[in-house]
């Protein structure tokens, strides 16, 4: 689920048109830097405009016609050639566990996108950009899009994960400079981590689980951001 506050003006005006129709995706080349998080890189037949912070939904079809569908935030430069998602395998996760345990280079997939129109930054103003967990997957899209374009000095990060392994992309976050709190040695993000940030940032943006999304929006705002600046994006469980 997407919840965002209008009011921020720098992101790209045709961004949340409509996504292509289900199509099928061609997996080149899978990875799994640890016991739960799967990268996937995929060709895809059709390609649109897509933008930093969107998501693709991937659809798995039994023998039975029984379907499942999640998805998944992009991260991937919108100008790679690849499409790249990063899954994180949940307990009883139909797809998720499908995706992670069985896919191999060579398969493919059925997916639709891109989608979502807000949660989306094209590099043309400063942003700064907090996410927790597996919430920093549409970030690295951000991150790898401002190095292509040479605006990474637009872009401040700060991220937060119980341990480096919680952190998807940790060792790329490190080396662009991104703020990082390790929640299992008792730290977490404070204003006083955000608050250089946000200084001359013209938009805010937060990704991760429910209660990560409102604590860290909220402290964005003590920081001194515009609420109607601050965009989020919380995700959880399917029902």
């Amino acid at each position: 689920m997407t919840e965002i506050v209008d009011g921020a003006h720098c992101f790209p005006a045709d961004a949340g048109s409509a996504p292509t129709a289900w199509q099928q995706a061609t997996v080149r080349e899978v990875s799994r830097p640890t016991g739960r998080l799967v990268m996937i890189r995929m060709e895809l037949t059709h390609r649109q405009q897509q933008y930093a912070g969107q998501h693709f939904v991937v659809r798995l079809t039994a023998d039975d016609g029984y379907t499942a569908t999640r998805s998944y935030s992009v991260s991937s430069d919108p100008d790679d050639d690849l499409l790249e998602i990063c899954v994180e395998k949940l307990h009883d996760g139909e797809v998720s566990g499908y995706l992670y345990d069985v896919v191999e280079p060579g398969d493919t997939l059925e997916v639709r996108g891109p989608i979502g129109g807000w949660f989306v930054w094209d590099g043309s103003c400063p942003a700064v950009a907090v996410g927790g967990g597996t919430g920093v997957v549409p970030l690295v899209a951000m991150l790898r899009q401002a190095q292509r374009l040479g605006v990474t000095d637009r872009l401040r990060l700060a991220v937060s994960g119980r341990t480096a392994g919680h952190i998807p992309y940790v060792d790329e976050l490190r080396a662009a400079g991104a703020t990082i709190a390790m929640t299992g040695a008792g730290n977490r993000l404070s204003a006083d981590d955000l608050r250089p940030l946000v200084d001359g940032a013209d938009i805010g943006f937060v990704c991760g689980s429910a209660r990560f999304a409102e604590a860290l929006s909220s402290t964005l705002v003590t920081t001194g951001m515009p609420v109607e600046h601050i965009r989020v994006e919380r995700f959880g469980p399917t029902g």
